[in-house]
């Protein structure tokens, strides 16, 4: 069965006599709910819940190395099984092997960590107040009548190292087995587009960089403002240097656009930033990959023409719960 420490095992049992259910309690330890309904059977059996009498190995660790190796490891998750056989205390003869056996009972595995902005806590506090004001806006009232809008950077050629190639040994160096990447991905093509549940905007392309005057000229005046006809409409923009500039503001206020306040370090707020994955991934997919820039930019306006517009819809449907996520986070990284 799964194990669990002599710690968990006490707690679980305690649990069983409190009349708490065995999936529950499964669930509780992230452990098969025919591993709690065991440990009830022993106890039944024995009036004890530790390992009975087994043959083979001896066990390598004590109780006080999987307890340290445990915390340790919960306290600081980026640490090494590695650096956890080195920071034990006291002589032993443990792999870093029996270190990963050790937390994999813990229910503790390494996985690819998520890539969140670096939120302060002056970040946090702004994203609590900013959820708990739209918290009662509705899809129908509210997040209807915003426009999101934002910028994005796509590669050429994106390499993002989970890529894999089978070889026999000494073959890494074999042609056939190099993956062959150009510096920085190639270059790529900066684009602005926004989206709303009835429509979108064309994808414009960005050339170099982007100031406020650029911003103003190229962006807002000729593609923002017709998608503002209507009188309800709310303008959503990041807090991007250029959109905060006091150009850019004066300008929105000057024709009496609403823009929507917006809490800084949060594209997990704005559903478009799921809309870019989505359209990378379009044209990762197609059979004939972009060769030069201007193919990329071409086919990123195709795909972001033939995204359906339902898909659009959804995503800004999710408004209510990624404020409600970013509450309950209080400011921290939310799953959006």
């Amino acid at each position: 069965m799964a194990r669990l420490s002599r710690e968990d095992r006490q707690i679980a049992l305690g649990r069983l006599q409190a009349g708490q259910s065995q999936s529950a309690i499964a669930r509780h330890f992230h452990v098969s709910q025919s591993t709690i309904s065991r440990l009830w059977v022993r106890f039944q059996a024995t009036g004890s819940v530790a390992d009975l009498p087994r043959a083979g190995r001896p066990r390598a660790t004590t109780a006080a190395h999987d307890r340290f190796i445990r915390l340790r490891h919960l306290r600081n998750r980026f640490l090494s099984a590695s650096s956890s056989v080195q920071a034990l205390p006291g002589p032993h003869r443990l792999s870093d092997q029996t270190v990963r056996n050790r937390l994999h009972e813990a229910g503790l595995r390494a996985r690819r960590p998520h890539r969140g902005a670096v939120l302060t806590r002056r970040h946090r506090q702004n994203r609590v107040q900013w959820g708990n004001q739209h918290l009662r806006w509705t899809v129908r009232n509210h997040w209807r009548h915003v426009w999101f809008s934002d910028e994005s950077y796509f590669l050429l050629q994106r390499h993002d190292g989970r890529m894999r190639v089978y070889r026999r040994v000494n073959e890494r160096y074999a042609p056939n087995c190099v993956d062959e990447a150009p510096v920085h991905g190639g270059g790529g093509v900066m684009v602005w587009g926004a989206i709303n549940t009835a429509g979108r905007s064309t994808l414009v392309h960005v050339k170099g960089r982007i100031t406020a005057q650029r911003y103003v000229e190229e962006i807002l005046r000729p593609h923002t403002f017709p998608l503002l006809a209507d009188q309800d409409a709310i303008f959503q923009q990041d807090n991007a240097r250029p959109h905060t500039a006091r150009l850019t503001t004066q300008f929105l206020t000057d024709h009496h656009v609403q823009v929507l306040p917006w809490p800084s370090m949060s594209p997990d707020m704005n559903p478009i930033e799921h809309l870019w994955d989505e359209l990378d991934r379009r044209v990762r997919r197609r059979e004939e990959a972009p060769a030069n820039h201007r193919d990329l930019l071409q086919a990123l306006q195709e795909e972001w023409d033939t995204i359906p517009q339902q898909d659009i819809r959804h995503l800004i449907q999710s408004m209510p719960r990624r404020c409600r996520a970013v509450v309950a986070a209080q400011g921290s990284h939310t799953p959006y």
